[in-house]
């Protein structure tokens, strides 16, 4: 991470990827500059006004337009805030170091007596007033006889557990809190950011799942420090850290990986594993049976290694490569087709009898809980299939690859496209009410609410429209062969859902619109059910019990989140552990 440093006016302002070095003009007009990373550029340290700088930039004549800045400069590291990184803010730690830390750019700094990658576990003269929730007992029997301060005497506590108990292992920094700290960008990987007051800002950031449920684990009842009473095992590696910094950190190394992140972070799986096998005594209970690993990425965990096949995978992605057994990315990097078989064996990427497709993360939305957007009636539902997203190279500003979304986006969008692609043409059966488009709207949970089906199409790998369209209490239809979504294996999805095989695609529409009414309110109101299993409400809770502890601040997203009663996310996780018990 590299700064302005000594000898400029604004030492820890950040110069950050491109914005020190030279930019070479467009290849070809309104192209993007491209970075020369062989010339730095000495001009972000002038001080003359009439030239484009940085380091020496005051920020109030910056805004009032007195002095010329480097516009490609930005405020991109984590624990600054405005245009010209002018504002200290809180940075994004795991739990915020639960009240009981600094953190550090992502690394909790605990406190004298507090340990753990969040700063939650307490040490044996920590005051009982002081632990947290998840591990005060029940009840406590102090002795009458308790002059004495310094001097440590038993406890007879009674601990109110609840089943199943989840063992969290306290890693290495290097898998977790050293990645977030050292992030290029502050909105990867994690689902919040703090602005200038210190208040949550949330993200967009779908893979902000992976912290949202370790979080939620960390700060859960059914948490427990003894492993040896532990049902399950959870192992914290945050894969989505690890691949949004593979290009530009160089401490990851690449040079043994052909640049390929699907074979480094395979490699990071291999060592959390090697370290629990040397460090631990638990694996061997089950052969891993009962340890819980979480893969965040495109495509879930396709390149886990051989030796942790066993567990339970938490994915977004759940292709049992019954129709595709091989990598389906149209990312070069993230493919994991070249990847040995010696190092990950011969296994699927899913496997619906122990494993588990989880929702993406999707920031809180108070305006669509105000809106009540998924009890929207039928009557007001008019459109009667919807997709909005990227459909390909045939249409502007497409993906280019013909493989993305291996084809099925475009095989829709040439049928039913209903914005005309780069040769101005519609899709052969576009009709009135079906909105097949890749032309963005500030109105797309509005577009949802009021559609009675839902497109859900892989883009590289899983991408998020069964969330939007249960959120939005939309009918979502499913078209991806082989591929689970989340919970299928442990939900009816004919209840509430739509599968449609990708030959069928030419017949979409026809199948739609045989649904008489009372199926369609039959799938709608079931939806309407599950909705909230979509959230991650215990993670927003989280957020907004620190937020009013710290700052005395109950935001709007807060209100609302709170008035949420039914399962959600990490419920919906425990249910599915305790049926296994």
């Amino acid at each position: 991470m590299c700064f302005c440093g000594e000898g400029t006016k604004y030492p820890n302002r950040p110069v950050a990827e491109g914005c020190g070095f030279k930019l070479n003009l467009p290849a070809q007009p309104g192209g993007p500059s491209l970075t020369d990373w062989t010339k730095p550029d000495l001009d972000i340290y002038t001080t003359n006004t009439s030239i484009r700088g940085w380091c020496n930039v005051d920020p109030a004549e910056a805004y009032a337009s007195k002095v010329q800045f480097k516009e490609e400069c930005d405020c991109k590291y984590d624990g600054l805030w405005g245009r010209f990184c002018e504002t200290p803010v809180e940075s994004v730690c795991i739990n915020q170091c639960s009240g009981n830390g600094q953190c550090r750019g992502g690394f909790c700094q605990c406190k004298r007596g507090w340990y753990g990658v969040d700063c939650s576990v307490p040490s044996a003269l920590s005051s009982i007033r002081e632990w947290p929730r998840w591990l005060r007992p029940a009840n406590i029997n102090v002795p009458d006889s308790t002059q004495t301060t310094e001097t440590l005497f038993n406890l007879n506590a009674v601990v109110q557990k609840k089943r199943p108990l989840i063992y969290v292992y306290d890693l290495p920094p290097d898998f977790n809190s050293l990645l977030l700290e050292g992030r290029h960008f502050k909105l990867e990987c994690v689902n919040r950011i703090y602005d200038h007051r210190n208040a949550t800002v949330w993200t967009d950031q779908l893979y902000g799942a992976q912290m949202a449920i370790y979080e939620s684990i960390l700060a859960s009842p059914y948490r427990t420090l003894n492993g040896e009473e532990a049902d399950y095992f959870f192992v914290p590696v945050l894969d989505s850290c690890i691949i949004t910094r593979a290009d530009d950190a160089p401490h990851l190394s690449m040079k043994d990986h052909h640049g390929l992140r699907s074979s480094l972070t395979l490699e990071f799986y291999k060592k959390a594993y090697d370290h629990i096998m040397v460090q631990y005594p638990y694996w061997n209970h089950s052969s891993g049976r009962d340890h819980i690993w979480s893969f965040s990425w495109d495509e879930g965990a396709c390149y886990a290694p051989k030796e942790i096949w066993n567990s339970m995978m938490l994915v977004h992605w759940g292709n049992t490569n019954s129709k595709y057994n091989h990598s389906t990315t149209a990312y070069w990097a993230d493919n994991w087709n070249q990847i040995s078989s010696q190092r990950r064996g011969s296994h699927p990427c899913f496997d619906p009898d122990k494993d588990l497709v989880l929702p993406a993360w999707k920031r809180p939305d108070e305006g669509s809980l105000n809106a009540k957007l998924w009890d929207r009636p039928r009557e007001e539902r008019k459109t009667l299939f919807y997709f909005n997203g990227n459909l390909g190279p045939a249409y502007e500003h497409g993906r280019p690859e013909a493989t993305y979304s291996m084809g099925i986006r475009q095989k829709v969008a040439e049928e039913f496209g209903s914005s005309p692609n780069k040769a101005g043409k519609l899709g052969k059966q576009h009709a009135e009410d079906v909105v097949v488009t890749p032309l963005r709207t500030d109105h797309y949970y509005e577009e949802l609410a009021t559609s009675v089906f839902c497109g859900v199409m892989p883009g590289d790998g899983w991408s998020g429209r069964m969330e939007d369209s249960i959120l939005q209490g939309c009918i979502p239809v499913v078209i991806q062969d082989g591929i689970y979504l989340p919970y299928e294996n442990v939900l009816n999805y004919e209840s509430f859902a739509v599968r449609i095989h990708e030959d069928e695609i030419p017949n979409l529409i026809n199948i739609l619109r045989r649904f008489n009414e009372t199926e369609v309110e039959f799938k709608l109101s079931n939806v309407r059910k599950i909705w909230q299993r979509f959230l991650y409400r215990d993670s927003v809770l989280l957020e907004a019990e620190r937020q009013n502890a710290t700052l005395g601040l109950v935001e709007n997203w807060a209100r609302k989140f709170s008035e949420l009663s039914e399962d959600d996310v990490f419920a919906t996780l425990v249910q599915v552990k305790n049926s296994t018990l």
